[in-house]
């Protein structure tokens, strides 16, 4: 694919806003859906600082050389679950649950740290061997599939009770169409910056339409909230600025305390199995990104500072919000869409999603966005998704009985959405997909690559 915007490229100054705000619009909805999905007082507007810092940690250690946002992580919302059932269990106050979220999470990252000190003595070779294009390819395409019906789902969904599902549709499919459309035939900014342009679209046919229904009293045609607005006390200082719910400030130095031995041990078996899991998603994704910028980031910056980067920005993004993070598969087909891989862009949203954090009328704003519209957006994030992984394996001779039972194997479980759970650990989609491929790679010997 050639880049419009590389690696090391610095565009204008107004540009890079334009390109950071279209990164933020593109993982704000996973990013703050974890919290939500969460509770416990875990706010969105602290995922997001979080998830800056993070992402500011990650490029540091990547020496800005890999273009990717992190974000909330999904495949620790188990954990997180279980670092407050843990405390409830034994007798813990819920501020004590808060501290177990980040030393959770320092667990997972000081995985990756081990990992990634293996990785810097022994080299990257066992994992191409482990991980041929057929393990990856379709694996990478999973990360795509495998969240197909979230994008659905949210395409045809209203954001208010009573809406009409066909009305969410024709937002989301506007959404959807302006994005292609401008990708696809857009000049200049236009081409770059089609997800703002989509959603702007989007956007503005919900409030038409929810005008129309206030106006005739037909709830039907209201698939827009904006209670997050129009909730605000502009009359006091908090309407305009708050400071986030911190992880940390929830926890205080009494839930500190009170944290012990066999609490630490319930976080060890809640956090660490999944760890190991979500290397196996880091791997896909920093190949799949690989791919589509032309460069290796396994060799350069290299998956020591890959790893590095990651571990510790999940350590870094759950003492402010409570998640750990992860590289995002909605910033990826971004960077695929719109051909814009300068990290200079990844620094800014990093930079926006901090400021936007503690700004309330803005997170206000941002949770307004109706589902239907972000639904539209998905729809081609991760279709791209898809798209790029069935490219990786392009190579790979189907002709061969074992890369069709490889390719076959990772397709129908990531697709028909396989999940294990052992206690509190879970092994997501993804990560089942990739496990049962290389055991099938391994089982079936050395027929073909």
């Amino acid at each position: 694919m050639d880049l419009i915007y590389n690696i090391k490229d610095k565009p204008r100054f107004s540009k890079v806003i334009l390109f950071a705000l279209q990164q933020l619009l593109a993982i704000m909805a996973a990013t703050i859906a974890v919290p939500a999905i969460i509770g416990h007082g875990l706010s969105a507007s602290a995922a997001l600082f979080g998830a800056g810092i993070g992402t500011f940690v990650y490029l540091l250690f990547t020496k800005s050389s890999s273009p990717v946002f992190l974000g909330s992580s999904f495949a620790f919302i188990g954990s997180m679950f279980s670092a407050f059932a843990g405390a409830a269990t034994l007798g813990l106050s819920e501020s004590a649950g808060y501290w177990g979220l980040i030393i959770g999470a320092l667990m997972a990252g000081l995985v990756y740290v081990i990992i990634a000190i293996v990785v810097k003595f022994c080299g990257t070779n066992w994992i191409n061997k482990l991980m041929p294009p057929v393990i990856i390819g379709p694996t990478v395409a999973i990360i795509g599939l495998s969240l197909s019906g979230n994008a659905v789902g949210d395409l045809m969904k209203s954001s208010v009770e009573g809406g009409s599902t066909y009305v969410a549709l024709i937002c989301g499919l506007c959404t959807l169409a302006v994005t292609m459309l401008f990708s696809t035939y857009g000049k200049k900014i236009g081409r770059l910056i089609p997800f703002i342009l989509g959603i702007l679209a989007g956007y503005c046919l919900a409030s038409i339409f929810a005008i129309i229904g206030h106006a005739t009293g037909n709830e039907a045609l209201i698939v827009i909230n904006y209670s997050a607005v129009t909730s605000l006390d502009f009359g006091k200082l908090s309407g305009w600025f708050a400071l986030p719910k911190f992880t940390f400030l929830l926890g205080g130095t009494e839930g500190l305390k009170a944290i012990t031995g066999k609490y630490i041990l319930t976080l060890f078996t809640a956090y660490v199995p999944v760890a190991f899991v979500v290397f196996a998603e880091h791997l896909a994704d920093h190949k799949n990104l690989s791919t589509i910028i032309g460069k290796d980031l396994l060799e350069e910056p290299g998956l020591t500072r890959t790893l590095l980067g990651d571990g510790i920005g999940s350590i870094a993004g759950a003492f402010f919000g409570g998640c750990p993070n992860t590289t995002y598969g909605e910033s990826i087909g971004c960077v695929a869409i719109t051909r814009n891989a300068s990290t200079i862009s990844i620094w800014g949203c990093a930079c926006i999603c901090i400021i936007f954090s503690l700004i309330s009328p803005l997170v206000a704003f941002l949770e307004t966005i109706p589902s239907c519209v972000m639904g539209g957006v998905c729809v081609a994030l991760y279709g791209f998704i898809a798209v790029s992984g069935l490219k990786m394996f392009q190579s790979v001779d189907l002709n061969k009985n074992k890369n069709l039972f490889v390719a076959s194997v990772i397709l129908i479980t990531g697709v028909g959405g396989m999940v294990v759970s052992f206690g509190a650990v879970e092994i997501r989609t993804v990560a089942c997909a990739l496990i049962l491929g290389i055991l099938t790679n391994v089982m079936l010997g050395k027929e073909a690559e």
